[in-house]
């Protein structure tokens, strides 16, 4: 027996049957696809047959389990139904200026559930088919739910345990909307991540489906992001603490995290002809176990050129010449004219951050978008220094070479044809030591998470005393 699609969606079925006639046969598509089925006696294929294999289980076997009855109703941590926006009670009418934005919403949603983008991929509540005949089957009820990891204007990502291989994941939730670039977004992003297989970039496992959300499943890097490494970001003032709280690398962890990044890069535009348009430090990931790995591929097939999204207090990474175009006429030239040269500049920015461990423009900037944007387009580009002071956070004094500084320097060329090219940054002095050197990357790690996890601690009991004194404090009358 099938199981009722809930209101809000037979809603969008009913409205999307009504605009295009019959569905689609579902299974001549999933067949032209080579859909690969699901045995019971099989755990699921998280990888096609000609790309790196899934994670090897983490022991315990995998004969004997159980499948897991876990629901949506198990979801309420991440949002769940009543996140995916599916209250009680049938929708009201349509309006006149929605309509259009249900129609464009039609010819992506089947009556089956499945959702189809423009013959890419079908994506449905067991799995995603690829039109190149990839398959990756997975759903939720072989997730066990962990801890939220994050939590963003993409959505939510979760750490999730897939029971079949017992193997960690992250586990992204978005909630479809009726917006074309989210919706182009969801299919570029999971265009890149299955067809990335590199060594530098972030592992696929499989994405579904469920009512009106998309999910899917990514290794997981257990350090989390580079910047939640070096604990770059600021604090507002108040409590009795303020500041930054980053702290550089030294020049040979720099090294390492520079050459793969450059490398992750290179494969996207070499291998899929793509550029990543968002690099930064929130998007490279890092394990404990040292390896460096690309992430979040959600506008590497578009321009997002919107400078009213940059928001006061955050920084951005965009290169001088995507800022120059930023609306209209010169929005579609700037997208037109983005080459690689653009992820150089912000490669380059990301690594004086983690050099530095803070952005490398003034903090003055940061209160004040088009400061900040000015001094980009009109300032001297930021440098690597010959030394980074000790700070109370960061006592160590670190020195960069002559080398390390020529690098970056080679990055953040204001005229995008003067900048190097991956090929040129990897022969590039810089780079070659790294081959030669042995870092060891597992120790760095470790002791830059405790290091975190030692302010943390120490800022929990700041504010905790600044608690204990203002209930303690006399209130005159």
């Amino acid at each position: 027996m099938s199981t009722p699609h809930p209101e809000s969606q037979s809603y969008l079925f009913q409205f999307a049957a009504t605009k295009r006639g019959p569905a689609p046969n579902l299974n001549s598509t999933t067949a032209a696809l080579q859909r690969t089925s699901i045995s019971p006696a099989e755990p699921p294929s998280l990888r096609p047959a000609n790309s790196y294999p899934p994670p090897p289980p983490r022991g315990g076997g995998m004969m004997g389990r159980r499948r897991p009855n876990l629901t949506l109703k198990d979801m309420e941590g991440i949002g769940g139904a009543s996140g995916a926006g599916l209250g009680a009670g049938r929708p009201p009418p349509l309006r006149n200026d929605v309509a259009p934005a249900f129609a464009n919403f039609s010819k992506i949603v089947d009556l089956s559930g499945a959702l189809n983008f423009s013959g890419k991929a079908v994506l449905h509540a067991d799995g995603v088919d690829f039109s190149n005949g990839a398959s990756f089957q997975i759903n939720m009820t072989q997730l066990q739910l962990d801890e939220e990891l994050g939590k963003g204007n993409y959505g939510t990502v979760k750490k999730v345990l897939h029971r079949p291989t017992n193997v960690f994941m992250a586990m992204k939730e978005i909630q479809l909307e009726l917006s074309p670039s989210k919706l182009d977004g969801i299919i570029m992003e999971l265009d890149i991540l299955h067809r990335a297989v590199a060594p530098e970039i972030v592992e696929f496992y499989g994405a579904f489906t469920i009512e009106s959300c998309v999910y899917y499943c990514m290794e997981y890097m257990d350090a989390g992001s580079l910047d939640k490494v070096l604990g770059i970001k600021t604090i507002a003032q108040g409590g009795g603490w303020s500041g930054e709280l980053g702290e550089g690398a030294p020049e040979e962890v720099l090294g390492r995290i520079a050459a793969s990044m450059v490398r992750g890069l290179k494969f996207l535009k070499d291998n899929l002809q793509i550029m990543h348009r968002d690099v930064k430090p929130t998007n490279v990931l890092m394990s404990r176990k040292g390896s460096v790995k690309l992430c979040d591929f959600g506008v590497s097939g578009q321009l997002d050129n919107s400078i009213a999204k940059t928001n006061i207090g955050c920084q951005t990474y965009f290169a001088p010449e995507r800022i120059q175009g930023t609306t209209g006429a010169d929005a579609q030239e700037a997208f037109n004219t983005y080459t690689v040269s653009s992820d150089v500049w912000s490669l380059g920015l990301s690594i004086i951050e983690v050099a530095l461990g803070r952005y490398p423009y003034p903090p003055e900037t940061y209160n004040n978008v088009f400061a900040q944007l000015q001094a980009i387009v009109h300032g001297e580009p930021p440098q690597l220094p010959e030394e980074k002071k000790p700070t109370e956070t960061d006592p160590v004094e670190v020195h960069f070479s002559a080398e390390a500084r020529d690098w970056v320097r080679c990055c953040l060329i204001k005229d995008p044809a003067h900048r190097a090219t991956y090929a040129q940054l990897l022969e590039h002095p810089f780079l070659l030591a790294d081959r030669q050197r042995e870092v060891d990357m597992v120790t760095w790690v470790a002791g830059a998470l405790g290091r975190r996890e030692a302010q943390a601690q120490l800022r929990r009991q700041l504010l905790l005393e600044v608690e204990t004194e203002t209930v303690t404090e006399p209130v005159s009358v």
